[in-house]
């Protein structure tokens, strides 16, 4: 007999995601390498823009390895476990802002302002899905338990709570 309470696929919107903003980050590097975006090139700072660069992309490996590996996000949505402590106490999508900080990190490399505004369009993309998808499901699921997380924790930009 099939079950009519609504689920969350393994993957949620994350294939969505991380395939739209990695072309987005492909564009706009190939516009800037092809000199489209000469206007926006930096000239001083390059060297913060690179060290900038490999820290958002060490983030990012650390958020997703935290997530995915070691508290194995896959097996707990298979068995609709919500995860409210380790790296998802920090911030409730630390998949996705992997993925973001890795695209941000690799955009720097290519020390150009005008690719800085692509981050922001993760960030706002990546609220409207998790709002019109994720975050209902969870809501039902979970209820004021998730209520009360969501007031504990940012959906994407991490914050590390008092002791």
């Amino acid at each position: 007999m099939k079950s009519n309470k609504p689920h969350l696929p393994i993957f949620g919107v994350g294939p969505i995601y991380v395939l739209s903003c990695l072309g987005l980050t492909v564009l706009g590097l190939v516009l800037n390498y092809r000199g489209y975006l000469e206007i926006a090139k930096v000239d001083k700072a390059k060297t913060v823009f690179v060290i900038m660069g490999f820290i958002l992309i060490i983030l990012g490996l650390y958020l997703w390895v935290k997530a995915v590996l070691i508290q194995k996000i896959n097996a707990k949505v298979k068995d609709e476990i919500l995860i409210t402590d380790g790296v998802y106490g920090i911030v409730r999508n630390p998949v996705y802002t992997a993925f973001i900080c890795i695209f941000t990190g690799i955009l720097l490399f290519a020390k150009n302002y005008l690719l800085l505004v692509l981050p922001i369009i993760f960030w706002i993309y990546l609220s409207l899905l998790m709002k019109m998808s994720e975050e209902k499901w969870l809501r039902a699921k979970f209820g004021k338990e998730y209520d009360l997380y969501c007031k504990r924790v940012n959906r994407i930009i991490p914050r590390f709570p008092k002791k």
